[in-house]
């Protein structure tokens, strides 16, 4: 009987330090710990988020050891968030997993944070029924800082055809958020009051991209531009439009999404489609996603939210792959704040 490949993964690319137990291709725990500290400043911030990771890394990786059920020394290889991602955070969870490989001689594995977001849908749980997707298959990878559609043709094998030339999609999301004067992260306050709100009070403009390339900064600036003239004439607008409003943003940046994955679907002849990244958590998104794969027959893979926000699971997902390719690296490298999927 083979030996059993044991990968600790430490996820730090921004707010939350999460660590995992993954074991031949199975979760045996994932841990994350929040920073609310952020929230007071309607956004990240680098500092104060450097030093979270620093205080809750060691606690998160002993509850993800002890909840697997797994010593240190069971432990196979270290995956770790190479990048991309804020540089001090990073360097934080970067820093542990050389010195937790270093101490017990064990092989270091960097990850692809993007790529990571992707192989999500490979995350498999015990006494569940896993839902694989089967090569090639397309995914449309949305969160804060990106938007890309990926051809996947080998777990580690993935083409990047589409991507945004200036905003992603949750950055649309939280932008327009702090606009209507909603707290951070606005992506899921939008979403929770578009489900109640009139998708069609309101229209603004849709950028025209030409092939699979997204922009989402002349909606942002559509966005803007129309409140402060909405608010010029009646200074309670937002507050009487509130659910409108986001119900009315919420399905254009969709349309927006959908239309491209569409259109990619069609020029690669892919059906096997996956969801992946914060943005995939969105109620709207999935919605559309699922009426678009009954009507065009699709094999629609969407991940379930424990994996669509940063978690240490798909990092070590990924490691295991990269371990089974051999796909190590010495303790030379260093965190990159950005870096191409």
């Amino acid at each position: 009987m083979a030996p059993q490949i044991t990968i600790l993964a430490i996820e730090s690319s921004c707010d939350d330090t999460s660590a995992a137990v993954i074991c031949d291709g199975f979760v045996l725990s994932n841990l994350i710990a929040n920073q609310d500290v952020h929230k007071a400043y309607g956004g990240v911030v680098p500092e104060l988020a450097s030093r979270a990771h620093q205080a809750n890394i060691v606690p998160v990786v002993d509850q993800a050891l002890a909840r697997a059920g797994k010593r240190a020394d069971e432990v196979s290889a270290v995956a770790f968030t190479q990048g991309p991602g804020l540089l001090g955070s990073l360097l934080v969870g970067t820093s542990f997993a050389k010195g937790f490989a270093l101490a017990r001689n064990i092989p270091l594995i960097a990850v692809n944070h993007l790529q990571a977001h992707v192989m999500s849908h490979f995350a498999m749980e015990h006494g569940k029924e896993n839902r694989i997707p089967q090569f090639p298959f397309l995914c449309l990878l949305v969160s804060g800082g990106h938007t890309q559609l990926i051809v996947i043709r080998d777990h580690l094998v993935m083409e990047l055809i589409g991507n945004t030339i200036d905003d992603a999609a949750g950055e649309a999301f939280d932008k327009c958020a702090k606009v209507m004067g909603l707290p951070y992260p606005g992506g899921p306050v939008i979403d929770r009051l578009a489900s109640v709100g009139n998708p069609d009070a309101f229209r603004f403009a849709k950028p025209r991209i030409q092939g699979l390339n997204f922009s989402f900064s002349g909606l942002k600036t559509s966005f803007l531009y129309f409140l402060r003239d909405r608010v010029a004439e009646d200074p309670g607008f937002i507050g009487k439009n509130l659910n409108d409003l986001a119900a009315s943003l919420q399905r254009t940046i969709i349309e927006i999404l959908i239309g491209k994955l569409v259109r990619a679907s069609r020029e690669t002849g892919i059906r096997e489609i996956g969801i992946a990244g914060g943005v995939s958590a969105n109620g709207g998104l999935r919605r559309a996603a699922t009426r678009e794969a009954e009507k065009r027959g699709w094999n629609l893979f969407l991940p379930e939210f424990r994996y669509t926000t940063d978690n240490a699971a798909m990092i070590g997902i990924t490691g295991y792959y990269k371990y089974l390719r051999a796909e190590f690296t010495d303790h030379s490298v260093i965190p990159v704040a950005r870096i191409d999927t």
